[in-house]
């Protein structure tokens, strides 16, 4: 099964080697018909600590690393 890949803005990096990162999608709502911003955070493993807040970044699905951490930092999304 193919590993998701989502693209987003890291918001918090105080912890050692994960970031927060926020992904949001839109969609068309069913009834109104008006365009809908929803957004999620995940906790993604950043293995040298490089990316920042306000950094873009693609993150990828991956084997369960912590308690809350199920995502790997892949790449710079610039």
């Amino acid at each position: 099964m193919p590993k998701r890949i989502l693209t987003g803005t890291v918001t918090g990096d105080q912890n050692e080697q994960t970031v927060t990162v926020s992904v949001e999608r839109r969609f068309t709502h069913p009834v109104l018909k008006k365009t809908i911003r929803k957004s999620k955070k995940y906790r993604a493993h950043d293995q040298e600590n490089q990316f920042k807040v306000g950094d873009k970044v693609r993150i990828q699905e991956c084997a369960p690393i912590s308690k809350t951490k199920r995502w790997e930092v892949v790449t710079d999304a610039s």
